[in-house]
């Protein structure tokens, strides 16, 4: 699957697929328009792959959806709460800001970086701290978001681990959508589930592609 978009000035994508010989894919990128110039991005991994992988995953993309107004602590709680009888999932989740930051909260493996172009070329700006725990069946004591601060252009890239990211090469001038799916032809795994997001805030004259 591919999806890509523009909510204000934020720029989105997503790309992803099954692990190959299967039909569903328990990986998912899930994009909400908050209000307030904010954007929730979240990548949920259901635990293992095939159907039973996917309703976890998509139980709490329903959460996600109903409740998208609540702080990032609340939400992993909620999703807690009702994939309690699932195989459960690795969850991350960023609350992407229009001005000038990125607040996130990853419980399991779902990689969240900041990546961002200097005078030595692209580097890693900030990278979420994940807590170890399954959403659904063991969530850590204690969530704590953090906030990291970001300039107009810097990437905001999450991925499952279905995703390579050590050895992605990123090309930040190209577009969400390009990137997305490059990665993802380039750089997913044969034995899992792959989804990668990517967004970005374009300026003041990001809307316009």
């Amino acid at each position: 699957m591919h999806d890509d978009g523009f909510i204000g000035r934020i720029e989105w994508a997503v790309a992803g697929r099954a692990l190959p010989g299967q039909q569903v894919s328990g990986d998912r990128g899930v994009v909400l328009d908050t209000g307030g110039g904010t954007v929730l991005f979240a990548v949920l991994d259901g635990l293992g792959h095939g159907a039973a992988a996917a309703d976890a995953a998509d139980r709490a993309t329903r959460v996600l959806s109903e409740n998208r107004a609540e702080p990032l602590d609340v939400l992993m709680v909620l999703c807690h709460r009702a994939m309690a009888d699932t195989r459960g999932a690795a969850i991350s989740l960023a609350l992407f800001d229009e001005g000038d930051k990125v607040r996130w909260l990853g419980v399991g493996n779902v990689e969240s970086q900041v990546l961002t172009a200097g005078p030595a070329g692209l580097r890693v700006h900030a990278t979420v701290l994940l807590t170890a725990g399954i959403v659904g069946y063991r969530l850590p004591a204690t969530l704590q978001p953090q906030t990291v601060a970001v300039r107009p252009g810097d990437l905001l890239l999450m991925s499952t681990d279905g995703i390579v990211t050590e050895a992605a090469d990123i090309d930040l001038s190209k577009s969400t959508a390009d990137i997305t799916a490059d990665m993802l032809a380039r750089h997913a795994k044969d034995t899992d589930d792959a989804l990668v997001l990517a967004a970005r805030h374009r300026g003041a004259a990001g809307a316009a592609r």
